[in-house]
């Protein structure tokens, strides 16, 4: 196995246990609207929309 593999898998099993550990309900006001959901859904989205952003900020530096 390489050391990048086990870097991957080894930052996948931390992210799960965060996630997991996180099952309470929060509420989120942005701007007009308030919205109350889990924990773990909030970190999940947040992480998704993350690396779309890193996602669309590397290819961009490539067309330049």
């Amino acid at each position: 196995m390489r050391s990048k593999d086990f870097v991957l898998y080894l930052l996948i099993i931390l992210f799960l246990i965060v996630l997991f550990q996180n099952t309470q309900v929060v509420s989120i006001q942005l701007f007009f609207w308030k919205v109350s959901m889990s924990r773990i859904i909030l970190l999940l989205f947040s992480f998704i929309l993350g690396g779309i952003a890193g996602y669309a900020l590397a290819k961009s530096k490539r067309l330049f």
